[in-house]
C-alpha cells in the first residue's frame, strides 16, 4: 500500500470517509514529515502540531462533514489565524498574534480542514521568490540549492515535498503560478471576481486573488471549488461561468478545443526576456499533446505595447498603501522600501493613467485571445535560480530579475484572466518543466480540462528526493 502522502488529496478524503484512515492518523503522518524534512526546505514558518492534533482528535467521532473533513492544509503566512503567530514575512510583525481569523483560513476550517502551520511567504507577498530577514528560504525541493520561487514560495515547497496534500494560496501578479511552476506542481490563478474573500475587486488594478496549488489539476480544482463556495460574493461584478471545477477535471476534455500558441510576453520591449531552451520545449511538446488529442493548436502573432510602465505604476501604488512609517522602511528589505517609496513619490494623475492603460490593456488582450478556448505560454522564462540570485541590495536590478524570470504572469492579473500552470516535460537533471494555459474570461472551467488532459498525456512526473524520505 503507498503511503498516505502518495495518495492523491481525492483519494485520502475517500479514505477519511470510509474510515480507513482516521484525521488523527493523516495529521500525523504530514507532522511527522514536516519535522523530519522541513529543516532543508523552509515550506513552513510555523508548525501548530499541538492545534492540529486537537483538531483532528475532536472529528474522529463526529460524522464526516464538509467537502475536506480532515485533510490537512497550510495557511499562507500573509493570512491570520486568530491565537497564531502571523508575520506576513517581515520583521516588523514578528510579534503579531491576530485575535481573528481571516475568511481565506476560515472557509477551510469551515469546510473541514486541520491547518498545520504557516507557510513561508517574502515580506508582504512582494516578490516573485521566497527569502526574508526572518526565517530560512523557501527551497526547491528538487535541488535545495535553488529558490522555489514566490510569493506562495512554502506552499508550493510542502506540496511538492510531501508535507501537504494541497495548500490555499494567493496570486498578485503570479505568486501561486510561479512558485507552482518552479517545483513542478499544478497551480490555479482565478478570474477576478471568482473566489469571495479575495476577488481581486478591492485593490489598485484588481490584482490580487486567491488560488489552490496542488500535486494534481483535479486536486487543485477540488479547492478551488471549496474557495469559491466559502462565502457570499460581496460585489456586485462577479466572474462569468461557475463550477464545480472539480467536474472539468474529472470528465473528459474539449478535444474540439482551440488553443493558440505564444512565446510573447509584454515584457519583451521593456527587458531582456531570454526564454530558456527547456521552457520553449515544453511549450512545444504541450502544443503536440492538445493537438494530438484533437485541439485545434495555432501559433498566433500578439504584439503588446506598453505594458512594462502601467504595471509598474499598479505595483508600486499597492506597494505604497502599506501604513510603514519612515522608521518601518529603515528595517524593512530594500525592494519593499523601493516599492513603497516609489509608490508614495507618484501623483494621482500618474495613478489614473496607469489604471487607465490597465483597462485598455485588458480589452485588447481579451480581444486578441478570443478566438481561443485557451493560450498556451510559457510558464517561466528561465529554470530555478540559486538562494541569493535575486539582488538583496539593489532593488531597481532585484525588480528587473524578476520580471526575466517571470515575465509572462503578471499581465495575467492585469486582465482579470483565469490561468493554470502544470508541470509536462522534465529536463536534463529530471526537473518538471511547466507551461501556462490562459483561459477567456470566466474561463476556468475550459484550462482545468485541457489541463487535466495535458497531465494525463504526459504522464506521470517522478516525485523529488524529499518525496521518499
Amino acid at each position: 500500500m503507498p503511503e498516505l502522502h502518495e495518495l492523491t488529496a481525492i483519494d485520502q478524503l475517500a479514505a477519511l470517509r470510509s474510515r480507513e484512515i482516521s484525521p488523527v492518523e493523516l495529521t500525523r503522518h504530514y507532522l511527522d514529515r514536516i519535522a523530519r524534512i522541513d529543516d532543508g526546505l523552509g515550506a513552513f514558518v510555523e508548525v501548530t502540531a499541538d492545534a492540529a492534533l486537537a483538531h483532528a482528535t475532536a472529528l474522529e467521532d463526529a460524522e464526516p462533514t464538509g467537502v475536506l473533513w480532515g485533510l490537512p492544509f497550510g495557511d499562507k503566512d500573509l493570512v491570520p489565524r486568530a491565537g497564531v503567530p502571523t508575520r506576513f514575512g517581515s520583521r516588523l510583525h514578528q510579534g503579531f498574534i491576530p485575535d481573528t481569523t481571516a475568511d481565506q483560513a476560515a472557509v477551510l476550517d469551515e469546510a473541514g480542514g486541520i491547518s498545520l502551520g504557516k507557510t513561508n511567504t517574502p515580506e508582504f507577498g512582494l516578490t516573485g521568490y521566497t527569502e526574508t530577514q526572518i526565517g530560512p528560504p523557501a527551497r526547491d525541493p528538487w535541488n535545495p540549492a535553488n529558490g522555489a520561487g514566490g510569493s506562495s514560495g512554502g506552499a508550493a515547497v510542502a506540496v511538492a515535498a510531501g508535507l501537504l496534500p494541497l495548500a490555499p494560496a494567493s496570486d498578485g501578479g503570479g505568486s501561486i503560478r510561479i512558485p507552482a511552476a518552479t517545483v513542478g506542481v499544478v497551480g490555479i490563478k482565478p478570474s477576478r471576481g471568482r473566489v469571495p474573500f479575495a476577488s481581486g475587486l478591492d485593490s489598485p488594478g484588481g490584482l490580487p486573488v486567491a488560488g489552490p496549488i496542488a500535486r494534481t489539476v483535479a486536486d487543485a480544482a477540488l479547492l478551488l471549488d471549496v474557495q469559491v463556495a466559502g462565502r457570499p460574493h460581496p460585489y456586485a461584478t462577479t466572474a462569468l461561468g461557475s463550477g464545480p471545477f472539480l467536474d472539468a477535471a474529472t470528465t473528459t476534455g474539449p478535444a474540439s478545443a482551440r488553443v493558440g500558441v505564444t512565446t510573447v510576453s509584454p515584457w519583451d520591449d521593456a527587458d531582456d526576456i531570454r526564454l530558456d531552451p527547456e521552457a520553449a520545449r515544453a511549450v512545444r511538446v504541450a502544443a503536440d499533446l492538445l493537438a494530438d488529442a484533437g485541439a485545434a493548436v495555432d501559433a498566433f502573432d500578439w504584439r503588446p505595447r506598453g505594458y512594462a510602465e502601467l504595471f509598474t505604476t499598479i505595483w508600486r501604488t499597492s506597494a505604497a498603501r502599506m501604513a510603514l512609517t519612515d522608521a518601518d522602511l529603515e528595517l524593512v528589505e530594500p525592494i519593499t522600501a523601493w516599492l513603497v517609496r516609489e509608490g508614495r513619490r507618484l501623483t494621482g494623475a500618474q495613478v489614473l493613467e496607469a489604471l487607465a492603460a490597465a483597462t485598455v490593456f485588458e480589452r485588447e488582450t481579451i480581444t486578441a485571445f478570443a478566438p481561443f478556448d485557451a493560450v498556451l505560454t510559457p510558464a517561466l522564462a528561465l529554470p530555478p535560480q540559486p538562494i541569493g540570485w535575486f539582488d538583496a541590495e539593489d532593488a531597481a536590478r532585484n525588480f528587473s530579475q524578476q520580471v526575466q524570470y517571470a515575465p509572462y504572469s503578471s499581465f495575467v492579473n492585469v486582465t482579470g484572466l483565469p490561468a493554470i500552470v502544470v508541470p509536462v516535460t522534465r529536463d536534463a537533471s529530471g526537473h518538471p518543466v511547466s507551461v501556462q494555459l490562459i483561459g477567456r474570461p470566466g474561463g476556468e472551467a475550459a484550462i482545468i480540462a485541457l489541463a487535466a488532459m495535458l497531465e494525463q498525456r504526459a504522464g506521470p512526473l517522478p516525485h523529488p528526493s524529499a518525496w521518499r524520505a
